[in-house]
């Protein structure tokens, strides 16, 4: 293929976005041109802005304990102006203590009248994102709440609650601009009532309420409801282009919700991949206005900054799964939102005669244009994501409008790309007020007469596994804060001064009872450490403070909704001195492998106890001495967890992991598939960087002879790779020089080879049986063609 240079339009020569078709291609489908005047006299809804959520359950967990200088570079991506998304809306979680996705957030009050504002990393990732951009707005909303506010989440207390939540972020000189009610929970219109009549009284009258909810039922009881309308600022709803993952080709708009003259906004949209959800998101913004009105678009999550083995682990702009070694990845979907941010701010005016679908005709794709409050900046953003050709874009700039130069930058969102996200590819000066674009297939393109735009240039570290021995004595860690890598999946994990008569910090689990659930009760646990840790010993320290059990999680891996479906071999202790060895899983079944008791720990003492995963071996200790052991193969690498059945306010101690002895050398074998007769094989028994791996007959060649080692999968020295560190569905599997990044890094759980970048699992396309098919990555399933057997 050639690259265009020039092309020649009316009496305008501009540089061609993209690539000419060759001269052998078939021939081209009939030219698409539309005219698009962007005329300042001209106007339509005021723009609200472009955010993303740090919620809905510990995504951005792990970012707090990044190296200062990853961390910094991520929060740069992700907010301050010219470098990266450069966001305009925050919306974080009001933690609850309670699982909302992949985690629990803590409260700042886990008893009535008890506040602690540094709970949590939401106040100090909203001060980091205000120091970046003093502009951005901050907007939260709870998922759940404590326990003590009732057994509901619509009362008084829930109230009082939230404004000692609004003192917190006060007191770090935070301004909340919205508050939502409960998340996807519906809206209680008492209770929206007595908060705004509650903020107006406590000095938050300039909070707007923003009635979020899963559809445009609110605005419909708006409709009937004066009182409850004059409340509400703004109606929010969730994924209006489509469910969780929807291809947002086309959005659901409400004439009620238009017809009140208010705010309309995705208030929650995306829950898709960084890189394969990038062309939803354009579609959502462009089409979302289009089609619903909709004035601000808020992506779920900011960043999947959580354990690889949770659901959505690479859900969002960004990903940051591993704190110790500074890792991350910049996704496509911050570039797709940058193309928007970094060239419009919340005031700005959409001008509805010059948006609309290329062509008239939604499958060329979508534009939209803005214009600024001294109406003389406009942008213009288009969309090519359904289209199958080049076409043409024909611009008059009319109405007092700038005809000074304009700059376009666009990115390949179809096939995407560091090279090709955000790239500033041509400045054109308009001839009469009039120029010409071609647009090609797969893009999203920005032109504008605004300056100041940028990417960023930071590079991640290379990833690492997090090595053993490892162990935490808490003592460094602040008061009151969360431990270091440890991530709350129900409960709430804090350091505290230890009990019982020891010196020193502990880690104490605080919520003291059942909070108001958003999804469905666990006991309160927290996990910690690298999911590819194989044979090791996992122990603690105990302080039982009250009558109950607490457990320690060995080998966790994969875990599906709700959190209570973990993957795991637990060792639970009772201060009756009743003990169990279990296994959890995926499906939410616990089964216990070996029970018994001994002499009582009583409460207020310490104790230790620990889980030792050998093999197939599984043998737990109380106090040095060995009180059961059992045999399981099911889960052979995964994390360490604490926890307590219930929701005591036990202590733990000096957490330690160390690595298990006497294994040996891996054994090299083949990896048998579920489909009977078939293994996993290098093609040909190559050695060269992107060959096969593919499915063939079971023949015992050296081809055939894969070694598991510190949770990669090797042959002939080199590792099984998931091709450009790909996390979508159908992402090819080969072969790569080992690096140690996180694409070449499998979990093994329920028979399955899971990636530990992308959460998916190793599977055999089709489940074919034809030899030569190359594998891929999918999202899980348990079918046959996902089932896998490791040498023994």
């Amino acid at each position: 293929m050639r690259t265009r240079l020039w092309l020649v339009v009316l009496t305008v020569s501009t540089t061609a976005i993209g690539l000419s078709a060759p001269s052998w291609a078939a021939p081209a489908a009939p030219a698409v041109t539309t005219s698009i005047t962007v005329d300042g006299t001209q106007g339509g809804r005021t723009f609200d802005g472009i955010g993303a959520i740090s919620g809905g359950g510990g995504n951005s967990r792990l970012l707090s304990n990044y190296p200062a200088a990853q961390q910094s570079q991520i929060l740069d991506y992700l907010f301050k102006p010219g470098v990266g998304a450069d966001l305009q809306i925050l919306k974080v979680e009001i933690g609850g203590d309670t699982n909302s996705t992949d985690g629990a957030e803590p409260s700042v009050e886990h008893a009535a009248g008890v506040v602690n504002c540094n709970v949590g990393y939401e106040f100090s990732l909203m001060e980091q994102a205000k120091a970046r951009n003093p502009n951005i707005r901050f907007y939260g909303l709870a998922w759940g709440a404590p326990g003590w506010v009732g057994s509901t989440f619509w009362t008084t207390n829930t109230i009082n609650y939230i404004v000692d939540w609004l003192n917190c972020a006060k007191s770090d000189g935070l301004t909340v601009s919205y508050l939502g009610g409960w998340n996807e929970r519906g809206h209680n219109i008492p209770w929206y009532e007595q908060l705004r009549s509650t903020l107006n009284t406590d000095g938050y009258s300039a909070v707007r309420i923003v009635a979020d909810d899963t559809d445009y039922s609110a605005a419909t009881d708006a409709a009937n409801n004066s009182a409850f309308n004059n409340v509400v600022s703004i109606f929010g709803t969730h994924y209006p282009c489509g469910g969780d993952g929807g291809a947002a080709t086309s959005c659901t708009g409400n004439t009620t919700a238009e017809g009140l003259n208010k705010p309309l906004w995705a208030s929650e949209n995306g829950s898709q991949d960084q890189n394969s959800g990038a062309p939803a998101l354009i579609r959502s913004i462009t089409r979302g206005y289009l089609d619903a009105q909709l004035t601000s678009y808020i992506n779920w999550p900011l960043i999947a900054a959580l354990y690889p083995t949770l659901p959505f682990s690479t859900t969002g702009l960004m990903t940051a799964p591993q704190p110790w070694s500074g890792e991350y990845t910049i996704g496509a979907e911050l570039w797709t939102t940058a193309q928007v941010t970094q060239f419009t701010a919340p005031g700005w005016t959409f001008i509805d005669t010059a948006s609309g679908y290329l062509g008239g005709n939604r499958a060329n794709g979508s534009y939209v244009s803005l214009k600024s409050p001294n109406g003389t900046d406009y942008t213009s953003i288009m969309e090519t994501t359904t289209a199958t050709a080049a076409q043409t874009v024909n611009f008059t700039i009319a109405g007092g409008l700038s005809t000074a130069t304009a700059h376009v930058w666009s990115t390949n969102v179809n096939t995407p790309g560091l090279a090709t996200s955000f790239v500033h590819s041509q400045d054109i000066t308009p001839s009469g007020g009039r120029y010409s674009l071609t647009l090609q297939p797969g893009f999203v393109y920005t032109v504008s007469t605004t300056t100041g735009q940028g990417k960023g240039t930071a590079t991640s570290p290379a990833p690492h596994a997090l090595a053993l021995p490892y162990g935490d004595n808490f003592d460094s860690d602040a008061t009151g804060g969360e431990a270091t890598y440890l991530s709350d999946m129900q409960g709430a994990f804090e350091v505290q001064p230890c009990a019982a008569g020891r010196a020193g910090r502990c880690v104490q689990q605080m919520a003291p009872v059942k909070p108001v659930e958003w999804q469905d009760d666990s006991d309160a646990f927290a996990l910690a450490g690298d999911t590819t840790w194989a044979n090791y010993t996992v122990s603690s320290d105990v302080d039982l403070e009250q009558a109950g059990t607490v457990e320690l999680f060995g080998r966790a891996n994969s875990q599906s909704r709700p959190q209570s479906h973990q993957n795991a071999y637990l060792l639970r202790v009772s201060n009756t001195g009743a003990w169990s060895i279990l296994r959890s899983d995926t499906t939410g079944t616990h089964t216990t492998l070996a029970s018994g008791t001994r002499p009582a720990l009583g409460t207020n003492a310490w104790h230790t106890i620990a889980l030792t995963m050998q093999g197939s071996t599984i043998t737990g200790t109380i106090d040095g001495t060995t009180v059961g052991t059992a045999t399981d193969s099911l889960f052979q690498t995964g994390q360490v967890g604490i926890g307590v059945v219930g929701y005591q306010t036990d202590q733990f101690d000096n957490l330690s992991v160390t690595p298990g002895t006497g294994g040996g050398a891996p054994t090299a074998g083949p990896i048998t598939s579920g489909l009977a007769g078939k293994c996993v094989d290098n093609l040909n028994n190559s050695t060269t960087d992107g060959n096969k791996i593919d499915l063939w007959d079971c023949d015992n060649t050296a081809a055939q002879q894969w070694t598991p080692a510190n949770g990669s999968l090797q042959i002939d020295g080199k590792c099984m790779d998931v091709t450009g560190q790909g996390t979508a569905n159908g992402t090819l599997v080969e072969l790569w020089d080992c690096n140690g990044g996180a694409n070449q890094q499998w979990t093994v759980a329920n028979g399955e080879l899971v990636g530990a970048q992308s959460g998916k699992c190793l599977d055999d396309p089709g489940s074919t049986t034809t030899n030569g098919t190359q594998l891929e990555i999918w999202t899980c399933n348990g079918g046959a063609n996902q089932k896998w057997t490791l040498p023994a």
